[in-house]
C-alpha cells in the first residue's frame, strides 16, 4: 500500500508535505493541551528545587583566580661582566 508523495525539486514549496506538517502540529496541539496544566508546574518546581545551575565563568571569577596563566613580561637580557685582568 504505498501513497505517492510528490518529489520536492527544491524550487516550489512542496504542498503535499507542508499540509502533513500542518495537520501534524495541529494533531499533536490538540494531544499535548489537556497536559499543559500538569506539565507547566510540574517543569516549574523541577527547574526551582531539583535542577543544578551550571556555574557560569565570569570575568572576575577568571581574573581573581591563582592558577590561571600569567605571561610575563620580556626581560631584557643583562650584560655579562667581562674582566679584564
Amino acid at each position: 500500500m504505498a501513497i505517492k508523495v510528490s518529489q520536492s525539486t527544491g524550487y516550489v514549496p512542496n504542498l503535499q508535505m507542508s499540509a502533513f506538517g500542518y495537520v501534524m502540529g495541529v494533531v499533536l496541539l490538540i494531544i499535548m493541551l489537556p497536559a499543559l496544566p500538569i506539565l507547566i508546574p510540574a517543569y516549574v518546581v523541577w527547574r526551582v528545587f531539583f535542577a543544578d545551575e551550571p556555574t557560569e565563568e565570569t570575568f572576575e571569577t577568571w581574573r581573581t583566580d591563582a592558577n590561571r596563566y600569567r605571561p610575563q613580561a620580556p626581560q631584557p637580557d643583562e650584560p655579562e661582566d667581562e674582566d679584564d685582568d
